[in-house]
């Protein structure tokens, strides 16, 4: 199977549906987070647990959420994608109680593949963009 077609599959699975047992089927046995500033996990590696732990405390404020794929360029092993992300924050984050609102950010990641399934990934995300969203929510 293709490298898009495994990522396409992971993004809809487990992050927009949740389906936190799906990466039991896309993630090697050992995800590295190389660079992702920000992201609690970042310089980590996880075991397939630890990833579906994070996946479910990253998605807890956002249950409703969803990646949309705006480009995939492959090369050989690696994938890298640019993405905008849409959430309605309907859980608290600390110093932002939940508001109901929709909120977005865009980012890219560079993911590397090893015997078909997902091995680790580089990511630089507009964190400081979803911040300023929430903060205004929160001022409104």
């Amino acid at each position: 199977m293709p490298h898009s077609t495994t990522l396409r599959a992971f993004f809809n699975e487990v992050w927009n549906q949740g389906d936190v047992e799906a990466c039991d089927h896309y993630l090697a046995p050992q995800y590295s987070i190389w660079s992702d500033p920000g992201d609690p996990w970042d310089g980590q590696t996880l075991s397939i647990e630890g990833f579906k732990a994070r996946m479910t405390q990253s998605r807890t404020p956002f249950p409703k959420q969803a990646f949309e794929i705006v480009a995939l360029v492959e090369a050989g092993s690696d994938l890298m994608v640019s993405w905008t992300w849409t959430g309605t924050h309907l859980g608290d984050i600390p110093g932002f109680p939940a508001t109901g609102r929709a909120h977005s950010m865009k980012g890219m990641t560079h993911y590397v593949f090893e015997d078909g399934l997902i091995r680790g990934h580089w990511q630089a995300v507009d964190r400081l963009g979803l911040v300023n969203q929430l903060q205004a929510a929160k001022i409104s």
